[in-house]
């Protein structure tokens, strides 16, 4: 499996960012081909006063082709273009292979 992952730093207006986010960004993501899950946060808390960032988004692909082939269609264009219409800090954007963590119930120490 392959993941994105896009931190958003503070915004000079939170308001904009998420109304234009909810409205705009979100429903042009949802269009990209090849994600298999998707899932996003606007309240990010990292246990400080004011965390690094603002917002995160997540999406999970087959593996790496399949978000490249996403990322240069035709949505994957448009969601790209759109990130300075919300995003006055920018965005950082990740993306890497995962592999599962085996979890164990009985762990020996």
């Amino acid at each position: 499996m392959h993941k994105l992952v896009v931190l958003y730093p503070h915004p000079a207006d939170p308001g904009h960012f998420e109304k234009h986010y909810r409205n705009v960004h979100l429903p042009l993501a949802a269009r990209l081909p090849g994600v298999l899950t998707a899932r996003f946060s606007l309240t990010i808390d990292s246990g400080d006063s004011q965390p690094s960032y603002f917002a995160v988004f997540e999406a999970d692909f087959a593996d790496v082709q399949s978000l490249q082939s996403a990322m240069a269609s035709e949505w994957g264009q448009k969601v790209t273009a759109d990130v300075p219409n919300y995003a006055s800090a920018g965005a950082v954007v990740l993306n890497y292979d995962v592999e599962p963590l085996p979890l164990s119930a009985g762990v020996e120490t």
